[in-house]
C-alpha cells in the first residue's frame, strides 16, 4: 500500500474544502494515509525524494508552484499551446 499526504499550501484557507477533497481521492485509491502538510512544497518534495512518500495529493494544479523542479510536462500533442512550453495539466487519472 502506497504512503500518501495530503499538501495544502499554507495560504489556502479556509483548507477544509481542499481537504475534503484530497481525502475522497485518498480512499478511492486506497492509499495509506500519512498526514497533511501545510509547510513549503519544497518541504513535501524533500519527502519524496527521501523515500518517506510516495504519492502527494492536491485538490488543485494550481497549487503547485509553477517553477517547481524537477517536474514533468507534457508536449502538446494537439498543438495547442501557443508557446510549446506551457505545463501539462494534471493528467494523471487520481
Amino acid at each position: 500500500m502506497e504512503i500518501a499526504v495530503i499538501w495544502i499550501p499554507a495560504d489556502i484557507e479556509p483548507s477544509e474544502p481542499a481537504v475534503a477533497k484530497c481525502l475522497r481521492h485518498l480512499r478511492r485509491h486506497s492509499y495509506r494515509f500519512a498526514g497533511t502538510v501545510r509547510a513549503p512544497w519544497e518541504t513535501v518534495e524533500q519527502s519524496m525524494i527521501d523515500g518517506e512518500v510516495d504519492v502527494v495529493v492536491i485538490a488543485d494544479f494550481a497549487h503547485l508552484p509553477p517553477d517547481r523542479s524537477p517536474r514533468i510536462e507534457l508536449a502538446s500533442a494537439t498543438g495547442d499551446d501557443a508557446d510549446g512550453d506551457q505545463p501539462a495539466p494534471d493528467t494523471q487519472q487520481h
